[in-house]
């Protein structure tokens, strides 16, 4: 597609496109400003989400969780490269804005994660949150969906293992304090890059990078488990920061670190291409041809072992950085597993959160 006939990117948002939805026939996309011509800033709408069970179970080989809890569907993060998209088309949406302005809310999550732990069929082990979305996106400020979980994990002392991006984190530690006498939390902040101006570009709704930084020094301060996920790297355009960013979170606090290699599944890879197109077309042809080196010949590949790693000679030059990055740093020395030892059975009745 000629440059000049692309969609001008939205501020504040990562896609700029509403694309199709692979599942449905129908095409629903958003309405042209008349004035401007260009589409209009999309405004977030919440959509109550009645899912009945409120623990997902994975069986996927190379996750290291049976459980996930995912207090929101869609992200107003809105980072391009998400991986989640797709997942918005089960749902009747599309991968693009409407993951991103779209949420699906878990009102009742709170509730119904205590009624799971209360019941005698559940066998305490860590959950993970979240193992699709962010539990600390934009909207949780208000809702504090999130933390109302982590309340009921606290009550329970069932061990939790938190992923996110924002600095919004930080809210809740006297809950993850709480667990960490237990031995029953632990956090991962993602790290994609340490440029802001890249990061507002890419991931326009996070925490700018500093912030996150900041959240380590302040989760290891006051004695919680906390590592970096250098996450995801993209070939060709962050890769060379890697070093950089591990050597930032050691020096905040850090204690663990892993990375993942970007994934472009469905969908995904346009919405990325055109967002290369938009503010890296010098880098775009290279950015590309590095993961099709590192996914045998494509943009994204599903096989087990093979998707968050990659594979051929540039993606073996990532993992050696990683490992004498990591040696180097003194990270992931000693990894203490978390605790279910001392999980506690909610009674049965009202909710106590606080």
């Amino acid at each position: 597609m000629p440059k000049d006939s692309q969609k001008p990117p939205l501020r504040g948002r990562g896609a700029s496109d509403n694309p199709a939805n692979r599942f449905e026939d129908a095409y629903l996309d958003y309405d042209l400003d008349e004035e401007t011509g260009q589409k209009p800033a999309q405004k977030t709408r919440l959509i109550r989400d009645n899912t009945k069970d409120i623990l997902s179970k994975n069986d996927s080989p190379d996750i290291p969780f049976t459980y996930g809890l995912n207090p929101y569907r869609g992200c107003e993060h809105g980072c391009i490269y998400c991986y989640a998209r797709p997942t918005h088309e089960y749902l009747g949406f599309s991968a693009g804005l409407d993951f991103e302005s779209r949420i699906m809310v878990k009102y009742d999550a709170a509730e119904k994660l205590r009624a799971r732990f209360a019941s005698k069929s559940w066998k305490p082990e860590p959950v993970i949150m979240s193992g699709v979305t962010d539990p600390y996106q934009p909207v949780e400020r208000e809702l504090e969906i999130t933390r109302s979980c982590l309340g009921v994990f606290a009550e329970a002392r069932n061990p939790v293992s938190i992923i996110t991006k924002n600095y919004l984190v930080t809210r809740d530690m006297d809950l993850l304090g709480e667990l960490a006498e237990y031995n029953a939390a632990h956090v991962t902040l993602s790290v994609t890059t340490l440029d802001r101006d890249l990061a507002r570009i890419m991931e326009p709704r996070t925490s700018q990078p500093y912030r996150r930084l900041k959240a380590i020094e302040k989760l290891a301060g006051a004695g919680i488990s906390v590592g970096v996920n250098v996450a995801p790297i993209i070939p060709g355009l962050t890769d060379h920061e890697c070093a950089d960013i591990l050597k930032a979170a050691k020096e905040a606090g850090a204690s663990h670190a892993g990375y993942t290699i970007v994934r472009l599944p469905y969908g995904v890879k346009d919405l990325f291409q055109e967002w290369l197109e938009h503010h890296f077309p010098d880098r775009k042809e290279k950015v590309l041809n590095r993961i099709r080196d590192m996914k045998g010949g494509k943009l994204n590949k599903s096989e087990f072992g093979d998707r968050f790693r990659g594979e051929g000679a540039f993606s073996d030059q990532i993992r050696e950085m990683f490992a004498i990055q990591t040696k180097k740093l003194g990270l992931n020395r000693k990894w203490n597993p978390l605790s279910s030892k001392y999980f506690r059975r909610p009674e049965q009745g009202q909710l106590h959160l606080f």
